[in-house]
């Protein structure tokens, strides 16, 4: 899966290059980031913990989710529901993304709302960084498994930084955990879904938080399959700060109802 996002990727790397010799590369945006990290802290003190709301049309494991919903729809209707954060992925083959649905999204209700948007994609090259800050993105996505070296992703990390951008580091397990450490990686996201064979195993976060959550100055965020308020409990409960969730809240097309019933605050249709 990520050699496949790698030689995906090397096309926007490549246009990336060019308009860098051109001279052309995107100006960065200049107007006022939200703090991604702050919003998360604020919120889960507020409601136990903070749901980052993710648009995503597409995936390899689901196929087409929700085409129709338009990225400021999604703003608003998250924020309507009171997600502390929005994702957006951005991958274009396999997610159907654009680096445009955060602009969208931010200027279609997110910015009126100080909501933070985190950039979703395969990143690893230091010129994806620079399209990153063109945009009004707060954070940005990085995997260890994509890039395995922890003094590159301190690299991509403090060059982000220097546009006041977050970057959320993703781990699988251990030994990617202290890759993300020894980079000097702040948010900490564990991702339950095995990309070897896409399957979801949501005791892989929760078993990590349990051993090594808790580090002074850390924020943690669990990912993939978190689909119901009970598995929520068990994050909080376990260390986690924020729970990022995309499929249970897109598919259907009612994102708002679906982001309130997965915190509990609507009827869940399967009671009854």
């Amino acid at each position: 899966m990520f050699e496949y996002f790698h030689k995906a990727k090397a096309i926007e790397i490549k246009a990336l290059e060019r308009l860098e010799g051109e001279g052309r590369l995107p100006a960065p945006f200049e107007g006022e980031r939200p703090v991604f990290s702050e919003k998360l802290r604020r919120k889960a003190e507020q409601k136990g913990l903070a749901v980052i709301a993710e648009y995503k049309r597409a995936s390899p494991s689901q196929g087409s989710i929700a085409l129709e919903v338009k990225p400021d729809e999604a703003a608003l209707a998250y924020v309507k529901a009171g997600a502390a954060a929005m994702s957006i992925l951005t991958e274009k083959s396999k997610f159907k993304g654009k680096l445009g649905f955060i602009e969208q999204a931010f200027y279609g209700g997110a910015e009126l709302f100080g909501l933070p948007i985190l950039r979703k994609d395969f990143i690893f090259n230091p010129l994806q960084v620079t399209a990153t800050a063109s945009t009004p993105a707060s954070a940005m996505l990085l995997i260890v498994k994509m890039t395995p070296s922890a003094a590159q992703l301190r690299l991509l990390r403090e060059e982000a930084e220097k546009y006041n951008i977050e970057s959320i580091v993703e781990v699988l397990d251990e030994a990617d955990l202290m890759i993300a450490r020894e980079s000097g990686a702040r948010i900490i996201q564990v991702n339950a879904r095995d990309f070897t064979d896409l399957s979801v195993d949501l005791e892989r976060p929760l078993g990590l938080a349990r051993r090594f959550a808790g580090e002074p100055g850390e924020l943690w965020i669990a990912a993939s399959g978190f689909s119901r308020p009970d598995q929520l409990r068990a994050a909080k409960n376990v260390g986690f700060t924020a729970v990022l969730a995309g499929t249970a809240l897109m598919r259907g097309g009612n994102l708002a109802e679906s982001l309130s019933r997965l915190t509990g605050q609507g009827p869940d249709p399967m009671s009854g």
